[in-house]
């Protein structure tokens, strides 16, 4: 079974044009003449389940995906998913998704779906955190989720600002997308997008001379690998709060995890993420380089 592109309300960035034999071809968020020419990881997830999906998915949703970043893609060129299948099962599949750009390997995840099976044993052993809903009105718009997509950060948190107080290493963020998908792998992916933007600020909160607005100016940080599991259906239309902590920081990386809860306690995916946060080593000013440097 492949995903119908004409589905109505599926996002654009989601329509993956075939190009070849196992290949597709990622529609970029910005152009090359962005503030920041730097491939958001968060698309390259969402694109890498999709070419996963069109590629012979099946009936089988999106158990886990672990995705490493080897390098910095760019808005100038276009980006390509090469799917390699590795196994085909009656309830297990597994697929290697290359992210490939001029040639080079931008990005490589592996990806391993499921059928759905009913419950033998079932459990949740943490707890929603009790925070504002996102009609409380101190939310603050953020705009690293899949464009069309509304985010609140709780609280108004801002981990750009020199003005933001110090604060735990934790950052709760809702979010959705206005129109209903079926595909439950679609969904997947729309949430997939919100899951990579936010560990790093979540990281820095607690250091007040060290902020996301110095990034790639003063400080060099970037995301170096990334998985999420996803335990229930979700619907990506209604909101969705990602529950970000960063439970570790030292020797230049930080690491982090973020649980994804419905607004009536159901958790239905679990990340984490390891990321750079470092000083350049050059100690120079790269406000200049900001467009491309990491």
């Amino acid at each position: 079974m492949s995903i119908a592109l004409e589905t109505e309300g599926l996002p654009e960035a989601l329509r993956l044009p075939r190009r070849g034999e196992h290949l597709y071809e990622g529609p970029p968020e910005h152009g090359a003449d962005h503030v920041r020419d730097v491939v958001f990881g968060g698309q390259i997830l969402a694109q890498m389940i999709m070419a996963t999906a069109l590629d012979g998915g099946g009936d089988k949703e999106v158990k886990s995906i672990h995705a490493i970043f080897a390098r910095a893609g760019t808005y100038a060129e276009p980006l390509e998913y090469a799917v390699e299948w590795m196994h085909t099962g009656r309830t297990f599949a597994s697929d290697t998704v290359t992210a490939l750009q001029a040639g080079k390997v931008i990005s490589r995840g592996l990806i391993l779906l499921n059928s759905d099976e009913p419950d033998l044993i079932s459990h949740t052993t943490v707890a929603m955190p009790e925070v504002p809903g996102p009609d409380d009105g101190a939310g603050r718009p953020d705009g690293r989720v899949i464009p069309g997509a509304e985010a609140l950060i709780v609280g108004g948190v801002n981990t750009w600002s020199d003005d933001e107080p110090v604060g735990p290493a934790e950052q709760f963020v809702w979010t959705r997308y206005p129109n209903s998908v079926d595909h439950p792998i679609v969904n997947q992916a729309i949430i997939s997008w919100a899951t990579d933007g936010y560990l790093i600020g979540t990281a820095m909160r607690p250091y007040g001379d060290y902020h996301e607005g110095k990034a790639h100016k003063t400080i060099s940080t970037g995301v170096v690998s990334h998985t999420i599991n996803f335990h229930q259906r979700l619907d990506a239309s209604t909101w969705l709060l990602l529950a970000n902590e960063s439970v570790w920081a030292g020797r230049g990386r930080t690491h982090g995890r973020c649980n994804i809860w419905t607004r009536d306690g159901r958790l239905v995916a679990t990340c984490t993420q390891d990321n750079i946060v470092r000083g350049f080593a050059d100690q120079q000013d790269h406000t200049g380089d900001y467009q491309r440097i990491m």
